[in-house]
């Protein structure tokens, strides 16, 4: 599909311009500075003697990045989901039919689906969005993992050897995640996703835990840590809102819909956190953010700007109104809850945030 052909929702940012992370400053210059420090680098580990096997391993990281780099670049402004869950789901499981669901209805949207590409919710994901809106990240094993019949042979599939690097791209690469039921895998990747958000190091994005109509995999989970993590002081009341719980398709398409509502991107510039908006906010909401949400900032207040002089490096989004404020860098259960009031601010959503 081409670009121009895509609905608005499925429209993200130009990661050309986009800083890796939110905080990284943008540079209006070429890369060759950054290239050189690589060059430098491997200087340095021949210098040091490094031994064969550190570099075989820094040899194939390298490699396997540069490639999917290489193959997810098209698609860097088009909006994906990656959808997690156990490869040895069957398709006569709810949970499959549930994944097939989720991915038809995601690539309605204009959405891609990014799974591990193997079988069961993998194979399911992609059997929804059908080949062209499916990209897959596989793993070698020596056992169970060989890409699914819908993404085999595509050249929007990336074999990796590491679990690391594939769970960077992963996460880099998406602007939503839906974990179905898994295995040890899937729960990794649930609660991974979970705290790169809880400490920032993972841009703002929504998670989902999708069970099937009648199943409560991802509800237990949920009263475990309601018992365990929360009533135990080991995560803060606000932390619950960076994940979402729900039996419903609709729930979660809605989930990820809603979040781009209003909320459009993120970034640092200096001290001062922005939020790219789809649409300036009314005065009255500007003063209940200010009222309810003081409590998450360094100093000062929240400011409705234009875009930043800093900002040069993204000319594609020069033209969204900004939401401008020093956040304290730790309250991210509250960060997501000023996501979702921003939201909740547009009463009536147009077609862009809105499920058909």
């Amino acid at each position: 599909m081409d670009q121009k052909d895509l609905p608005i929702e499925a429209i993200g940012e130009d990661e050309l311009h986009r800083p890796q992370p939110a905080d990284e400053p943008i540079s209006t210059v070429d890369s060759q500075d950054l290239l050189q420090v690589i060059r430098h680098t491997v200087d340095r580990l021949e210098k040091d003697k490094t031994a064969r096997g550190d570099l075989k391993i820094l040899s194939r990281t390298l490699r396997e990045l540069r490639y999917a780099f290489k193959v997810f670049r098209p698609y860097r402004r088009r909006r994906k989901v990656t959808i997690f869950g156990s490869a040895r789901t069957s398709p006569e499981q709810p949970e499959y039919q549930t994944a097939v669901e989720l991915g038809r209805r995601m690539a309605e949207h204009g959405w891609m689906v990014i799974t591990g590409a193997g079988g069961g919710i993998m194979e399911a994901g992609h059997r929804g969005a059908g080949r062209e809106a499916s990209m897959g990240l596989n793993i070698m094993l020596p056992f169970e993992q060989s890409a699914n019949p819908y993404i085999q042979g595509d050249p929007k599939l990336v074999t990796m050897k590491y679990f690391f690097t594939r769970k960077l791209m992963f996460v880099k690469e998406c602007s939503g995640i839906v974990c179905l039921p898994g295995g040890f895998g899937t729960l990794d990747e649930a609660l991974e996703t979970l705290t790169l958000m809880q400490t920032g190091k993972q841009t703002m994005l929504p998670l989902v835990l999708l069970d099937a109509p009648d199943g409560s995999y991802w509800r237990d989970l949920g009263v475990f840590m309601d018992k365990q993590l929360l009533e135990g002081g080991m995560i803060s009341p606000e932390d619950v809102s960076l994940y979402k719980i729900t039996n419903s398709v609709d729930e979660a398409v809605q989930e990820i819909l809603d979040f781009y509502c209003v909320y459009h991107s993120m970034r640092y510039v200096r001290d001062q956190l922005v939020f790219r908006l789809k649409e300036k906010l009314s005065d009255e909401t500007l003063e209940e953010i200010r009222d309810e949400f003081s409590d998450i900032l360094v100093d000062g207040t929240f400011k409705q700007t234009k875009s930043l002089a800093d900002e040069i490096g993204e000319p594609d989004l020069a033209h969204l109104p900004r939401l401008v404020f020093h956040f304290n860098r730790k309250a991210m259960g509250r960060l997501r809850m000023l996501i979702d009031h921003l939201n909740r601010s547009r009463v009536v959503c147009p077609d862009d945030c809105k499920e058909t």
